[in-house]
């Protein structure tokens, strides 16, 4: 492009115009910079005078470099203002460009507002245009409409002859429909499907009660059960564009399957009679193990594998009878029988080879691993709720036994005997063959059943006499301590009846005993003589007793003979006048004690365990010559007999009569001399036993009991 073509592009400047350079107060800092460096320069450049003569050459130099300079700045000057003036020329045909743009949208605009007036006068066409097209589907569907009503009607027919598949079918035709007309009318719900809703609950509903009774319909109309089934999964996977919450007929026909089988088994309230639960269990246990067999045999067939039809019979029967059980024990209480029946039913019939562990069952049936029917809670509440009961049955029947013994003990006849001759009562025999019986039948149901029932049997044994058939109730490995309760309630039961037994006994030897000592008694063994006949006659009927509680009856009577003989001879009935008659007391203690000896020798009582040597003892004391060895005599009393004191000891010094005050202190200061004896385990008291009138105080220690 020449010159001139260029200047013609350019924009002129118009006449009388300038353009000024802007003034730069930065130029003028710089030319003030400029002109200081220049001089200090020069000022060092020309400080010393021999370079004065070389200042021509620095000048042409300096103005060589300064027209460079220049001739550089306006060169860069001229190409700037050359590009000033064409930014300047763009702007201008750019500005002219965003005029013309304005104008063309503005006429844009004002085309678009008459486009939407346009646009809101064709509305109505389109609403019509819309309306035609429902029309024209609703024309083409029209006859299938008009058939609604119809097929809806036939449908509930269908379901109420239980021809559920045919139902079925129909249903998703008319649902089909519905989907045709439903998306071409925007959603717009015709009145004609309004009955869909409804059949298509009806149908669910008949779904799940032919579910609810598959087991019989397995049996009986297994064609019914499978199309419930099959209506149940098709429906499952079929997909809808309507609006519709989901029917899951799958899951209801499950539920409809669980409950229907819980109905069957555990729907009514158990209200069972006192005793009517093992009734109740017997009949579960042939037909849980029946329903089970019937459902791998007969239901399985009839559903898809994932149903698991075994096993969710399995674990709804056993959730079913857990449930059932646990509002058994929260109402009223169980009756012992029942107690026991439920407690050995669950814990051995029910997994056991007759039920739920047949080997004839399936894996499937396991039901091992879920939750037992009784919690430990439960178990603890039986087992104390069965003792219990049971504890309060024995006592009741043992009253009742003890009570039809003692009048059976108190008839005019003679009691009845057995081979040997001895009087016999079958009631301990039979109560051990209870309790025995009791203890062996809980062990059917588990240990520490048996050992509550064991305990209580053991305590209620305390009121019946030893016998050595208690071993046999005795567990093995059981600690012998165990029956020291019941023989301690034994040994003071027989003590008791000992006292009743030889209460009449002693009724009949106190007056005799009233006679003596005395001088007829010196004289005669005539008194003794009475004594040892009323004896002999009141313990003839010890003969029909076995041992060792003839030995004990025996013993005793020995004992009271000996004690009422000590009592008579303490009551200071009789005092010797000399040291003949004291001779005679002596022998007459000598042979009533030969005579007492022989009577319960001959009776059967062992030498070893009667009390008449006492009288051998006080003999000795009675025989001595010399008074002033009572002390020594007085000390081995003692020895031989610890539980003598100073009035037992007065009063056979008084018997004496010939001891005087100072002899009688030394006598009794004799019981406290030396070591005081101790009692042995096997000593039986006698003078603690026998009362003696208080003596005068002249007769006591200053330091005795009478003093």
């Amino acid at each position: 492009m020449d010159s001139a073509t260029k200047d013609e592009m350019q924009p002129s400047l118009l006449p009388g115009s300038s353009c000024p350079g802007p003034e730069w107060p930065e130029q003028e800092r710089a030319e003030q910079l400029a002109r200081g460096a220049a001089l200090k320069w020069a000022s060092g450049i020309f400080y010393r005078p021999e370079q004065l003569a070389r200042l021509g050459q620095y000048r042409s130099r300096e103005v060589q470099r300064t027209c460079s300079l220049e001739a550089r700045i306006k060169s860069v000057v001229q190409s700037y203002l050359e590009g000033v003036k064409t930014g300047v020329w763009q702007l201008a045909q750019a500005f002219e460009a965003v005029q013309g743009t304005r104008e063309a949208l503005d006429q844009a605009h004002g085309l678009l507002q008459g486009m939407a007036e346009a646009t809101e006068t064709l509305k109505p066409l389109r609403e019509q245009v819309a309306q035609h097209k429902q029309l024209q589907v609703l024309s083409q569907l029209l006859p299938r409409l008009r058939a609604v009503p119809a097929a809806v009607a036939h449908t509930r027919t269908l379901i109420g002859a239980q021809r559920l598949l045919e139902a079925y079918v129909c249903l998703r035709e008319l649902e089909q429909l519905q989907e045709e007309t439903w998306a071409p009318l925007g959603g717009l719900e015709l009145p004609v499907f309004e009955g869909l809703g409804p059949l298509a609950e009806a149908l669910g509903q008949a779904v799940e009660a032919a579910a609810g009774v598959a087991g019989r319909l397995a049996r009986e109309d297994p064609a019914l059960l499978v199309a419930a089934v099959r209506v149940a999964e098709v429906d499952a996977r079929h997909t809808t564009s309507l609006e519709l919450p989901p029917r899951d007929w799958r899951r209801r026909c499950l539920q409809a399957l669980q409950e229907g089988l819980e109905r069957t088994h555990f729907g009514t309230p158990l209200l069972l009679e006192p005793g009517a639960l093992a009734g109740w269990l017997e009949a579960l246990r042939v037909a849980l193990p029946a329903e089970l067999a019937t459902a791998e045999a007969l239901v399985a067939p009839c559903c898809p594998p994932h149903y698991k039809v075994v096993r969710l019979w399995a674990h709804t029967l056993h959730s079913g009878l857990r449930r059932c059980l646990q509002q058994l024990l929260e109402g009223p209480k169980l009756g012992a029988a029942d107690a026991f029946a439920l407690l050995h039913w669950t814990l051995h019939v029910y997994l056991g080879p007759e039920m739920m562990g047949s080997l004839e069952l399936g894996p499937e049936a396991d039901v091992s691993q879920l939750e037992p029917l009784l919690t430990p809670e439960n178990i603890e509440q039986l087992e104390a709720m069965f003792v219990t009961q049971i504890q309060v049955n024995v006592a009741q029947w043992l009253q009742k036994a003890l009570d039809g013994e003692v009048a059976e003990w108190n008839r005019e006849q003679e009691p009845g005997t057995d081979s040997s001759g001895f009087y016999h009562s079958p009631l301990p025999a039979i109560v051990l063959q209870i309790l025995e019986e009791n203890i062996r039948v809980t062990s059917l149901v588990s240990e520490s059943l048996q050992r509550r029932v064991h305990g209580m049997a053991l305590s209620e044994l305390g009121t019946f006499l030893r016998s050595s058939s208690v071993s046999v109730l005795q567990p093995d490995g059981a600690a012998s301590g165990d029956l020291a309760p019941v023989e301690a309630g034994l040994d003071e039961l027989q003590r008791r009846i000992c006292r009743l037994v030889l209460e009449a006994l002693l009724a009949e030897l106190q007056p005799l005993f009233e006679a003596l000592p005395s001088r007829r008694w010196l004289s005669s063994p005539e008194l003794l003589d009475d004594v040892c006949e009323r004896t002999v006659r009141f313990c003839q009927d010890f003969r029909r007793v076995r041992n060792p509680a003839v030995q004990l009856l025996l013993a005793e009577a020995e004992r009271t003979v000996v004690l009422q003989y000590l009592r008579a001879l303490m009551q200071g009935r009789l005092v010797c006048r000399g040291a003949d008659e004291r001779i005679q007391a002596a022998q007459r203690l000598q042979n009533d004690a030969a005579q007492l000896r022989e009577l319960f020798l001959g009776l059967g009582l062992e030498e070893s365990v009667q009390c008449a040597p006492v009288l051998l003892s006080l003999r000795d004391l009675l025989n001595l010559r010399d008074p002033m060895l009572l002390g020594l005599e007085v000390a081995g009393l003692r020895q031989k007999f610890p539980d003598v004191s100073e009035d037992h000891v007065s009063a056979l010094l008084d018997l004496r009569g010939d001891v005087s005050r100072e002899q009688r202190l030394a006598a009794l200061s004799s019981l406290q001399a030396g070591p005081q004896p101790s009692l042995s385990a096997g000593h039986r008291a006698l003078f603690s036993l026998v009362p003696v009138p208080t003596p005068a105080l002249s007769s006591c220690l200053p330091s005795g009991p009478c003093a």
